[in-house]
């Protein structure tokens, strides 16, 4: 199957609702093309030096999605053109993008990344973690930045008990800091979780955003 098949394929078994990001690290520019062209506008890169590399030679419509783990000196090289930065993990990481996207007169999407999955390895907040950076008045000052909901990651395993519990905490994680900290915004509405091994799994768990890349550049 051509790259646009397998787009098409999988665009076809997840529900309307559902928002697809292009997992483009490590692919080059004609693949992204070719993906673009078959009407896909989310992409997401999980490294600052890959992603502004790319950027200005492909589509400037392009909704660019970072999910790696993002350090502070790098968010200026992002600033100008991120659609949502996926992988917020503190309050120091949140005023960087909030002081970097006033420098560019914009608002920046952020999802907080919630850690569940057993593997040391992963990054992320757990949920006292999440509510404290929620309730500290330092965020509140914050004007340039917008939490919209929260990403999270299970753990690489066959085990699908598992990782269905895992996406379960975040769907819960989700909806607790909802109800405390975001009751009338409607804003706040998006879960990312789920890749090209288990997206499946997360659109039953309550998944709203999935993050496929070797599934369509296989």
């Amino acid at each position: 199957m051509t790259v646009k098949e397998n787009l098409e394929a999988i665009l076809k078994e997840i529900p309307s609702n559902i928002r697809l990001v292009v997992v483009s690290k490590m692919q080059p520019l004609k693949c992204i093309r070719e993906v673009y062209a078959a009407g896909q506008r989310s992409f997401g890169e999980n490294r600052v030096q890959d992603l502004i590399a790319k950027q200005p030679f492909l589509p400037q419509d392009i909704e660019w999605h970072f999910i790696g783990h993002l350090q502070t000196n790098k968010v200026k090289f992002i600033a100008p053109f991120i659609k949502v930065i996926q992988s917020i993990d503190s309050l120091r990481l949140l005023q960087e993008i909030d002081k970097e996207a006033l420098r560019n007169s914009r608002i920046i999407n952020c999802l907080l990344q919630l850690f569940v999955a057993t593997e040391e390895t992963k990054f992320g907040l757990g949920l006292d973690e999440a509510r404290n950076l929620l309730a500290s008045g330092e965020i509140k000052a914050l004007k340039n930045i917008r939490i919209i909901g929260v990403m999270g990651m299970a753990t690489n395993t066959d085990d699908d008990t598992l990782i269905n519990k895992e996406f379960s905490m975040i769907k819960n994680h989700f909806d607790i800091l909802s109800q405390e900290f975001f009751k009338d915004d409607t804003f706040f509405k998006e879960i990312s979780m789920g890749m090209s091994g288990d997206y499946r799994l997360a659109i039953k768990q309550g998944s709203t955003m999935v993050r496929v890349g070797n599934a369509i550049f296989k």
